[in-house]
C-alpha cells in the first residue's frame, strides 16, 4: 500500500498528528503494535493543561534531592539498575534547569502550550468527543497555608506573564466544593482553563475514528521495520509493506530505540508512572492534585483514577508500584477508596528529553523522516499542536508556531 505519509505511534501524539495531516487532504497511514491510545496517553491524569505554561524544572533545592535520593517522598522513585542509562540525560536536565537556561526553554514551552485548547477543540468537534471533556479546570489542594500561599503567588505571576486564570479557595470552600472529602484542608488553588477527560484513551479512539472516516488507514505494525527506500520509507504490517514519502516517528518513550539505529544520538529518557480506578464512595466532582504529597486525584468513567509522580526505570522492567502505595495510603485520608477496578495497577511510561521540550520537525540526516515525541508529562495536552505543526511543515506552509525551537538539529 502506497500512501503519502506514514505515522509511527497511534497515541494522542500520533493520533493527532495522523488526523491533522488527513483533515488536510493527505492519504496517511497510521501504524501501531498495538490499538490506538492503550500505551501512555490511556494512563495519564487526562487533563489538558493549559496552565502548563512552564516545563516541570530540575529542582535546584538540594533538599528535595536528597529526599528523592533517598526515596523520602512518594513523588519520585527510581531503579538502581536504570540510573546509569539515564545519567548523562538527567544531568544536562538539571543543567537546563538552572535560572538562566530555564527561562527562555519556559517562553518557548508557553507558545505550544498557548493553543492547546483551541487545537484539541477543532479535533474534538471534528470527532464528536464533546461528551468526554468537562471544562471546569482543576484544582491543587494544599495541606498547609505557607505552601498554599506560595503557590499562590507563584500563580499571580503565572497569570500576569501568560494569562492563565486561577481561583483561590480556603478550607471551608474548598470542602463545600468537594464534599467527598474527608480532611480539612489549608485550600486549594484552582485552575480555570484547564479541560479534563473522563477517558483519555477514548479521546484518542474518537479522534482515531475520524481520521478512519476521512479515508486514513489504521495498521498493525512494527516501527522497528522501518526502512529508507528509493523516493521515501517501508514499515511492515500485519497486512504487507506499506510505503510513503515521508515518516513521522511519534512513538513517544519507544522513540530513543528507533531514532538511535538511524544514527540520532538524542538526550532522551524515559519516566514510568501508575494508575488504578476505584469504585464506590462520593468521589469528587474536579480533579484534585495533592501539591505536597504529589499524586492526583480524578473522577473518570471508569471511577476514582489515582496517578502518581515520576519512576526511573528501564522500559519493560518489573512494575513496583511503591508509589502507588504510598499514595493510596494518603489518598484515602482524604477520600473514600472503597473498591479497586483492576487487580493491579496500570504502568506506563512517558518521553522526556533533557531540555524539556518536545522534539517536532525534520530528521537532520534522513529527507523525508520527521520527529514528534519527547512531551514529557504534556503529550496528552499538546497531541493536536504538535501535530498540526508536523502537517504544516509537511506542506511547507507557515507553522502556526515558530518550530525552531523544537527542532531536532538542536541537539
Amino acid at each position: 500500500m502506497v500512501t503519502d505519509v506514514l505515522v509511527l505511534g497511534a497515541g494522542m501524539v500520533g493520533a493527532s498528528t495522523a488526523l491533522q495531516l488527513a483533515l488536510r487532504g493527505h492519504s496517511v497511514a497510521l501504524v501501531d503494535r498495538r490499538a490506538p491510545g492503550r500505551e501512555t496517553s490511556y494512563g495519564n491524569a487526562g487533563i489538558i493543561q493549559r496552565e502548563a505554561v512552564e516545563p516541570y524544572a530540575f529542582p535546584r533545592d538540594w533538599l528535595a534531592v536528597l529526599n528523592v535520593a533517598f526515596k523520602r517522598g512518594m513523588d519520585v522513585n527510581y531503579h538502581l539498575g536504570a540510573l546509569p542509562s539515564v545519567m548523562s540525560p538527567l544531568a544536562r536536565y538539571w543543567h537546563a534547569s538552572a535560572t538562566p537556561r530555564y527561562a527562555p526553554i519556559a517562553r518557548d514551552y508557553s507558545r505550544l502550550i498557548e493553543h492547546c485548547l483551541t487545537e484539541h477543540q477543532a479535533l474534538i468537534t471534528e470527532s464528536g468527543a464533546g461528551a468526554l471533556v468537562r471544562k471546569e479546570g482543576f484544582r491543587m489542594a494544599f495541606h498547609s497555608q505557607a505552601a498554599m500561599d506560595g503557590a499562590a503567588s507563584r500563580a499571580v505571576q503565572l497569570q500576569e506573564r501568560y494569562g492563565v486564570r486561577h481561583a483561590l479557595l480556603d478550607g471551608e470552600a474548598l470542602s463545600r466544593a468537594e464534599p467527598g472529602l474527608r480532611a480539612r484542608l489549608a485550600g486549594a488553588l484552582h485552575w480555570l482553563d484547564p479541560w479534563s477527560v473522563s477517558d483519555p484513551g477514548a479521546l484518542v479512539e474518537h479522534y482515531v475514528n475520524r481520521f478512519i472516516a476521512l479515508g486514513g488507514h489504521l495498521a498493525e505494525g512494527n516501527a522497528a521495520s522501518l526502512t529508507r527506500i528509493a523516493g521515501g520509507w517501508q514499515v511492515q504490517s500485519a497486512a504487507g509493506p506499506l510505503v510513503a514519502r515521508h515518516a513521522v516517528v511519534a512513538l513517544g518513550p519507544w522513540a530513543g530505540e528507533l531514532t538511535s539505529t538511524l544514527g540520532y544520538k538524542l538526550p532522551l529518557f524515559v519516566k514510568r508512572g501508575y494508575h488504578r480506578h476505584y469504585r464506590g464512595g462520593p468521589g469528587l466532582r474536579l480533579p484534585l492534585l495533592d501539591a505536597e504529597r504529589g499524586f492526583v486525584i480524578v473522577p473518570m468513567s471508569r471511577g476514582m483514577r489515582l496517578t502518581t509522580g515520576a519512576e526511573f526505570a528501564r522500559i519493560g522492567a518489573p512494575s513496583t508500584p511503591v508509589q502507588l502505595d504510598k499514595a493510596e495510603r494518603a489518598a484515602r485520608e482524604l477520600i473514600d477508596l472503597p473498591e479497586p477496578v483492576e487487580a493491579e495497577p496500570w504502568l506506563g511510561n512517558r518521553p522526556c528529553t533533557a531540555d524539556m521540550k518536545p522534539v517536532i520537525g525534520p530528521a537532520p540526516k534522513h529527507p523525508g523522516l520527521w520527529f514528534n515525541f519527547g512531551h514529557g508529562h504534556q503529550g496528552f495536552t499538546l497531541g493536536p499542536v504538535s501535530g498540526r505543526l508536523i502537517a504544516e511543515m509537511i506542506e511547507g506552509t507557515t507553522p502556526l508556531v515558530d518550530p525552531a525551537a523544537f527542532l531536532p538539529s538542536r541537539f
